[in-house]
């Protein structure tokens, strides 16, 4: 399509042509579908009005998917799953009106769809297309299915990303509380673990049916001197049956944080003596046998407590309690939580880089200046910002856990916590409270165990806040499922456009999904809060912020199990945990290829500075917004608050790498000193060979002198020939030549092959012919000793001796001779 790639080619009408393309090109995106991922209907030539960019928009049976059309990449400001979505509404916008042609003047269409992790988008698409319509009515259908195996949960199954029992699990974190050492899981562990105490609290089973407390998990830790029956007694008079119980114990000193919900004691302050008892075997006695304080938080505000004793709830009175003091933190509730959320949302929208109306903060107004057309404008953002009143509520949250934790660490005291019913403000501060207590919390594998004890089997209602489907029906059949979505008060502000442009705006459609005001941001406010510890003391945590952003994504998009429905006994009734996948094996197979080098570690931890709990002071528990979360779409650039941990991960991978070499490089040199050791010991006894050879060589040579020299003294000629060219001639030999008789000899040790330095030796014995006895120079020894010398001198060669040739030196010697020349000494050597 020529011409989409805007915000202004809206304007254009799409030719028949076009048309056809577009519905020839459905269903064309299955290289960025998931598994059991389906397309349900396709638009072509959206625009994404934030960063006014053009693509394909797919609602599938999962998400929304946006692809560029330049990149053909998968943009994720325009992609969010359909369980992340909070509402979606219809627009449409005209164009200022020209002369003579403002009757063809076509609006622009478009679809604001806001999401629960503070996203608005915008898309436009273009006139006359009905791609809208198609796209909004898929949004209608998806985001509210009628039956349960139609969520893409259940259709997508467990896959890859099995869920082992989640019982298993609680029972393993309770060993882990009660110092019972490692838990091993298996199908006959849990009625084995139901049965495991200590000396001072014990695990029940008195709710394994679900029927003492529905929103309670299987099993329960309570007090070792209360029997079943007492408990039976005590859940009558608690909220929704959510009786005192241990959620979390130092087990050296005895102190517990417990939970529960609001006392049944109405404007008459009724009683009830189990109660009474439970709360005080709470709080034990100390290592000295005193009695420990007691602390009863209640987390909302003192008038709120009085308004519930009106309808039957309230407050203990200390009175009633030994030794017990009553706190109340002044915490809102779940409607004050949702709308400081919405207006959150909008300021991040209105003061960002990029909004839903495609303009910059900057130029909002028409101004050139920060915010938005005047300096004053920067304190009015600033007071926009504290008008939304959410850092203010993260900040008593954080408040209020501090104080608990520093009861328990430093007083030794129990504390119980409770709100109304229990299981948002509660489960909010106990578990903040036990991020600071206990270490293990802040590991990854801590975290987990502390989300599914705390949130997951104390029955958060995650269905309800979440606006997740959610059982209903005269039989509570689970096929059949209805949507919690948010309330009115979840509304954005209208529509913004520049003044001056002349732009007007008229809302289409009813906005869809405002039908229930039990939603609320609680868990997300508490994951708001662990951000903030995790800024405070960056070294404290095995996880990072990145984590914590998957991790909440993953829980808004509805594509695992774990966070399905009210609680653990709707969780088990409709099969959850053999039918959906699981998010922990899912983030767990993130990390690991990568091992520790993954963004979800956190790379400064150091858990043996920070092995005990964590108490900050009241100053330093000044929040701020999370940058990673709160930012990441408004403010993109701005949102890359871990670009140190990011820069400090790439310099340790390279750093890991350099060391990996260097590993190799050193493994290579200790193989290069060991092959040098080794051939310098061949060296060393080469030489040593080299030096016997030559010490023989030596003794060989005044050998052969000695022989030389007698063999010449019985009148022959002796030559030593030294050569290669005589490397054939093996043995010994005699001939005749023209000189003479002639022996020629060869040792055998040079045929065997034997190496040296010098050359082959090879003997030639010579006698001299007659006819050169005319030339012979007779030698005085030849004199001396020749039998046959007459007077008249030697007669050679007329003489005898010459009729023998040179065998008469074999028949006849002279050894006095011999004797003088002292062979004996020249051959054998004068060793």
């Amino acid at each position: 399509m020529e011409g989409s790639g805007s915000w202004e080619s809206l304007v254009v009408e799409w030719t028949p042509e076009e048309l056809r393309r577009s519905d020839s090109q459905l269903h064309g995106m299955t290289e960025f579908l998931l598994e059991a991922e389906d397309v349900i209907v396709q638009g072509h030539g959206v625009v994404l009005v934030n960063t006014d960019e053009a693509g394909t928009l797919a609602v599938t049976n999962f998400r929304i998917l946006f692809v560029s059309e330049v990149s053909q990449q998968v943009i994720e400001l325009g992609t969010i799953p359909l369980a992340t979505i909070e509402k979606f509404s219809k627009h449409a916008v005209k164009l200022p009106s020209v002369p003579r042609q403002s009757s063809k003047t076509p609006s622009r269409r478009l679809l604001q769809v806001v999401g629960k992790d503070m996203r608005t988008i915008m898309f436009g698409f273009r006139p006359k297309t009905k791609q809208r319509r198609a796209v909004f009515d898929a949004l209608c259908m998806c985001t509210k299915p009628e039956m349960l195996k139609d969520l893409y949960v259940f259709v997508c199954g467990p896959s890859t990303f099995k869920n082992d029992d989640p019982k298993l699990r609680l029972l393993k974190e309770y060993h882990r509380l009660l110092g019972k050492g490692s838990f091993h899981a298996s199908s006959t562990a849990i009625g084995d673990g139901l049965s495991l105490s200590n000396n001072r609290w014990r695990i029940t089973s008195l709710n394994s049916s679900y029927t003492l407390c529905p929103t309670y998990p299987f099993a329960l830790i309570v007090p070792k001197s209360i029997c079943d029956e007492e408990l039976l007694q005590v859940s009558s008079f608690r909220g929704r049956c959510r009786f005192p119980v241990i959620s979390w114990c130092n087990r050296e000193n005895g102190a517990v944080l417990a939970r529960s919900s609001q006392p049944l004691v109405g404007l008459m302050s009724q009683r009830n003596p189990a109660d009474e008892k439970l709360v005080a075997a709470l709080c034990g006695t100390t290592h000295k046998g005193s009695r420990r304080k007691l602390y009863i938080a209640d987390a909302r505000p003192r008038k709120n407590a009085l308004a519930n004793g009106a309808m039957g709830g309230g407050s203990e009175s200390s009175s009633n309690y030994f030794q017990s003091e009553v706190v109340f933190f002044g915490i809102e509730n779940i409607h004050t939580m949702r709308e400081s959320l919405a207006r959150l949302r909008d300021y991040l929208d209105t003061h960002g880089t990029t909004s839903s109306d495609g303009m910059s903060s900057f130029l909002r107004n028409g101004g050139w200046s920060w915010g938005g057309g005047n300096l004053s404008s920067m304190s009015a953002s600033v007071s926009t910002l504290g008008d939304t009143g959410w850092l203010i509520h993260v900040q008593s949250l954080l408040a209020g856990s501090a104080w608990i934790a520093a009861r328990v660490a430093l007083e030794s005291a129990s504390v119980l916590v409770h709100c109304s019913d229990g299981w948002d403000r509660t489960t909010q501060l106990v578990s903040l409270a036990s991020v600071l207590l206990d270490p293990f919390y802040r590991t990854i594998e801590g975290f987990q165990a502390l989300v599914e004890k705390d949130w997951l089997a104390f029955g958060h209602p995650f269905s309800d806040r979440m606006g997740f489907p959610t059982v209903y029906g005269i039989n509570n059949t689970p096929s059949e499922l209805s949507r919690q979505s948010s309330g009115g008060s979840l509304s954005s502000s209208p529509l913004r456009m520049p003044s001056g442009s002349g732009f007007t705006s008229s809302v289409g459609n009813p906005t869809h999904g405002q039908t229930s005001n039990n939603c609320s941001p609680i868990f997300l406010q508490w994951i708001d809060c662990v951000s903030q510890l995790l800024r405070m003391y960056p070294c404290a945590f095995e996880f990072s912020s990145a984590f914590l952003v998957d991790f909440l994504d993953c829980v808004l998009s509805y594509r695992f199990g774990n966070f399905l429905f009210n609680s653990e006994k709707e969780r088990q009734q409709n099969g959850v945990a053999d039918a959906c996948g699981c998010i922990w094996m899912y983030l767990a197979r993130l990390r690991t290829p990568e091992d520790g080098s993954h963004v979800h570690y956190n790379p400064f931890y150091d858990p043996v500075k920070y092995d005990g709990p964590l108490l900050p002071p009241a100053a330093a528990l000044a929040p701020t917004l999370w940058p990673e979360f709160h930012l990441r779409w408004a403010c993109p650039s701005e949102a890359g608050a871990g670009e140190v941990r990011s820069q400090w991960r790439t310099m340790t991978k390279n750093f890991s790498e350099i060391a990996k070499a260097k590993e190799i490089a050193e493994s290579k040199v200790n193989e290069l000193h060991l092959s040098l050791d080794l051939l310098t010991a061949e060296l060393q006894k080469e030489k040593q060979f080299r030096n016997s050879a030559l010490a023989m060589a030596k003794r060989a040579s005044r050998e052969s002198l000695a022989i030389k020299r007698a063999v010449q003294s019985l009148g022959c000629k002796v030559h030593f020939l030294r050569g290669e060219s005589d490397a054939a001639s093996i043995g010994s030999s005699w001939s005749e030549t023209s000189e003479g008789l002639t022996y020629s000899g060869r040792s055998d040790s040079d045929a065997r092959g034997q190496s040296d330095e010098k050359a082959d030796l090879s003997v030639s014995i010579s006698a001299t012919e007659d006819s050169m006895a005319a030339n012979c120079v007779i030698s005085p020894e030849c004199e001396n000793i020749c039998p046959f010398r007459t007077k008249e001198g030697c007669k050679w060669p007329d003489a005898g001796c010459a009729q023998f040739g040179s065998q008469f030196v074999g028949l006849k010697a002279n050894f006095d001779a011999f004797d003088r020349l002292s062979i004996y000494d020249g051959y054998f050597g004068a060793d």
